[in-house]
Formats: structure tokens, C-alpha cells, sequence
């Protein structure tokens, strides 16, 4: 079941805020757009806002009905726009969610089993082909797969990005970051830092002559949690006495629910709100099983560790609505894409597909979604301390400090042998999600209706045997394109 989301279309009424005053062009070109989708934006590509949280889970915000913690921005952005109440991080942890976003692709095609992992130079990403299209192209925040070091080609700027203020992985108060290959040591909360970062950059671009493409990957809220909400009586105090042993994560999911009200009021304020595509989600599942949207949590690919709040608002095209077909972090890439009027010169096999039609009710169905965990061992990235090395070496003319940090393994094309299908993998082709375990040679099969059973306790595998069997064919199929993507088949034709 699904409401569309096409402009004039939705069932909700969007309230009253500062995204709402159009010129009389603007309200020409809305129409435009209502009457022939699709034939306006080739002409005025949206500016483009992706907003992406460290470890927010799906049930951790007010408008998906967590008891106390208090996300007001969000929750108005969710009342003004697309609801997605099925989106999937790509993966249960960071970097491979990130990859995927970048690229459209499972992230074990593109080298990015793992947390740690690097995005290889020979990836397609979204920034470059949004550059090549005429974009003005941004990164703030944490980055997590490649190197922040100047010149090097797995750096945002390698990866894209005009300009970026970036960390290697998550970071907390008073962060080490590199400024386009400068390294800095700033003073305040990182998101913070981040969300300064985005909105410097949207000021700079705003009237200029190209559309804008701004990623903002906010360190929040990850552990350590030792930021605070801006403005709030009690602060270090706030959701200490609800019944949590996290309360600093709840701390934070406030905190940058603060900037995303930030950053909506400086595209109102700016004029290019009805224009700008802006999209919410989290890189993965949350840190607290209770409220994470089903079971497991963070790090697993049961629904808890994958399913995401996520949010779409781009007043221009999309009225208030909500849909229930499930999508996922590689999707964004082709949706982008399309909604940009661009088109990648070579283009690798995606697992993610353009969400428009999705958008506008043309489309209730979607390919099956494969995901992959635990097959290779993430590799550790101290962001602040890393950074602040190559700082202190730069300052004192020393040699880097880690060379090795520039290229890691990109320029390694793995092969597989016979436990190339170790660890968990799950195929949700949707209502039905399947999850193959191998473990030390022995593998194992779970199937459940999330439709039904979306905590995934009820295991039917014993009475949809036939279901079971081509979902395993179907399954496996995909695991062996993944492992000949990661083998460097794509980078050959």
C-alpha cells in the first residue's frame, strides 16, 4: 500500500513553514511539473541535500513514535514530506551504507566489505557524475571510506567533491578534520562543525549559476556521545532519567535533529528551498534493540540492524506523503541520477533502481534487495588521532605518517575460494526475506514473512519449501555477481 507522492498528489496537508512562499515561476513551474513529471527537471535540476546520521535508528525519532526523544525538525519534515517506511541502510555498519550511497552498488563490489574499508578509484560516484552535469559539489563530515590526505584519489576530492570538510571515520567534541587536504583542529561539536560547513557552502553556491550537490554525513550519534544539545536548559542531564543506558545517544539524535532544522531554514532563507531536493537517513540501524524497527540492532542484517528512518522533501515536486514499498541506500544514486537529467559515461551493474516512479505511484513493487555481513573483518580508523598525526608531521616538516593510509587496498583484486560465501546474507524480496548463515562450513536457512512477522521470529522454511528453494538460487546467484564485481570483472568489459 502506497500514497503517492507526485506534487498535488499526497494525502497529507503540508503545513505552513518558510519552504511554502513561491514566486508566481515558481508556482508556474510546480504545475509543470505536476502536469508533465519528469520534462522540467533536465531543464532546472533540483539542488540536492543528502543528510546521512552514524547509528539512528529507525524508531529512535518522534514521528516514528519513540516515547521521548525529542527530534521536532524531523518531525516536521516527515509531516511536509515523502515518508520512506521501509528504507534499508545497504549494510549494518558504515562505510559499506556510505559506499553504497556513493555509488549505487553493493558495497562488496566496490571494495567496502567492512567498516575501514576503501571505495576503489575506479567506482562511479554520484559526485562526479553530478560535477560532469554542472553541479557545484560538497562533503562535510564524516567520511569513512578513503583517505582525507591531499591528492589522494580515494579523498572526497578524488571521489568528487569540489570542496569538503571531512573525517576519516566518526568524531566527537573538538575534532581533527581536513579541510580539502588541510588539516585543521576545530573547536565546538563536530555536528556542529559539519552542519556550519554545509551551510557555508549552500551561502557561497546560492546564487550562483550552478545547481548545488551538498553531502552532509553528520559523526552523530555514534558513540562516544559526548555532544550535547545547543540551547537546552540541563543539557548533560536531558533523558538521564528515562529508563536508558544510552541516554548520550538520545543526547545526540537531538542534537542533529537541531541542525537539520538549521539547515531547513537556511534553504528557506536562501530562497532555494522549493528547488532542493533534501533527503534523511541513517547509515544503519540503531544502538538500542527496543526501539530499533525489529530485531537485532546495529551490526546485524535482522531488520533492527538495516531498516532506517528516512525522509524525502522537495516542496517543488513531492506533497506530503507516505510509502510502504521498501528501497534502500543504493537506490539513491540512480533516483538522484534521473531527478538530476544526468547520466554516468560508464555505468558498472547496480543493485539499487531509480525511486521516482516509486515517488509518484507508477510503481508499487521493486526488484529484490540483497544484503552481505560478517564476511570480511572491518579494519579500525581513529579518525582525531590519524589526523592529528598528519597535522603535528606537516607542521614540524616531518615525513608522513601514514603513507599507507592513501591507497590501502584498492589496487588488490581479491579471489575466492571455497568459503568465498562465509558470513550472513539476507534477500528480502519483499514480503519475504530470507537469510543464509555460513559459519565454519556449515551453513544454515531462515525465512519469514516481515509483512507478518516483522520481527522476524516465525521461521516458515519448513512449509514454503518451494519459496525456499528459489530464493536460495536467487540469492546465491547474486552473491556470486558481488564476489565477481569484487574481483574486478566490471572494471574489464
Amino acid at each position: 500500500m502506497m500514497r503517492q507522492a507526485e506534487a498535488g498528489s499526497g494525502d497529507r496537508t503540508r503545513p505552513k513553514n518558510p519552504w511554502d512562499h513561491m514566486t508566481m515561476k515558481q508556482a508556474l513551474l510546480s504545475l509543470m511539473i505536476c502536469i508533465l513529471p519528469g520534462t522540467v527537471a533536465a531543464e532546472q535540476p533540483p539542488n540536492i541535500v543528502l543528510v546521512m546520521a552514524d547509528d539512528h535508528g529507525y524508531g529512535d525519532t518522534g514521528f516514528t513514535g519513540h516515547p521521548f526523544v525529542k527530534t521536532p525538525h524531523l518531525d516536521a519534515m516527515a509531516e511536509a514530506g515523502v515518508v520512506f517506511n521501509r528504507f534499508y541502510a545497504s549494510a549494518p555498519v558504515c562505510s559499506p551504507t556510505r559506499a553504497s550511497v556513493m555509488t549505487g552498488r553493493h558495497p562488496f563490489r566496490v571494495n567496502v566489505p567492512n567498516h575501514g574499508h576503501y571505495l576503489r578509484p575506479q567506482e562511479t560516484t554520484i559526485a562526479e557524475v553530478l560535477k560532469r552535469a554542472g553541479y557545484a559539489t560538497g562533503h562535510f563530515g564524516k567520511w569513512h571510506i578513503g583517505s582525507v590526505q591531499p591528492g589522494s584519489p580515494t579523498s572526497p576530492g578524488g571521489a568528487g567533491f569540489d570542496e569538503w570538510l571531512s573525517g576519516l571515520n566518526f568524531f566527537d567534541n573538538d575534532p581533527y578534520l581536513s579541510r580539502n587536504g588541510n588539516y585543521e583542529h576545530l573547536k565546538g561539536p563536530g555536528t556542529v562543525i559539519t552542519m556550519d560547513a554545509t551551510l557555508d557552502f549552500l551561502k557561497k553556491h546560492a546564487a550562483g549559476d550552478k545547481p548545488i550537490f551538498a553531502v552532509t554525513w553528520f559523526p552523530s550519534p555514534h558513540d562516544p556521545q559526548a555532544e550535547l544539545p545547543q540551547g537546552v536548559p540541563n543539557a548533560k542531564t536531558m533523558y538521564n532519567d528515562e529508563k536508558t543506558k544510552k541516554p548520550g545517544y538520545f543526547r545526540e539524535i537531538t542534537l542533529l535533529d537541531q541542525q537539520v532544522g538549521r539547515l531547513r531554514m537556511t534553504l528557506g532563507e536562501l530562497g532555494i528551498a522549493e528547488n532542493t531536493l533534501l533527503f534523511y537517513c541513517s547509515d544503519n540501524g540503531g544502538l538500542v534493540a527496543e526501539s530499533s524497527g525489529g530485531r537485532a540492532r546495529k551490526g546485524s542484517i535482522y531488520e533492527g540492524g538495516l531498516r532506517v528512518p528516512a525522509v524525502l522533501e522537495w516542496p517543488a515536486r513531492y506533497s506530503a506523503a507516505t510509502i510502504d514499498t521498501p528501497a534502500f541506500a543504493s537506490d539513491l544514486y540512480p533516483t538522484l541520477l534521473a531527478v538530476a537529467g544526468a547520466t554516468a559515461g560508464h555505468q558498472p551493474p547496480l543493485d539499487g533502481i531509480d525511486l521516482t516512479p516509486v515517488m509518484t505511484g507508477e510503481r508499487t513493487e521493486r526488484p529484490p534487495m540483497g544484503f552481505w555481513h560478517g564476511h570480511t573483518q572491518g579494519q579500525g580508523t581513529w579518525s582525531d588521532r590519524i589526523i592529528k598525526a598528519l597535522l603535528e608531521a606537516k607542521e614540524a616538516g616531518q615525513p608522513n605518517p601514514h603513507p599507507e593510509r592513501i591507497l590501502k587496498n584498492v589496487e588488490q583484486f581479491p579471489r575466492f575460494g571455497a568459503d568465498a560465501m562465509r558470513g550472513h546474507a539476507a534477500w528480502n524480496a519483499w514480503p519475504w526475506k530470507l537469510h543464509r548463515i555460513e559459519k565454519n562450513g556449515k551453513v544454515s536457512f531462515e525465512l519469514y514473512h516481515l509483512a507478518n512477522d516483522p520481527l522476524e521470529k516465525d521461521d516458515l522454511r519448513a512449509t514454503e519449501s518451494g519459496r525456499l528453494s528459489s530464493m536460495k538460487r536467487e540469492l546465491e546467484a547474486w552473491q556470486r555477481s558481488v564476489l565477481a564485481s569484487w574481483s574486478g570483472a566490471d572494471y574489464q568489459q
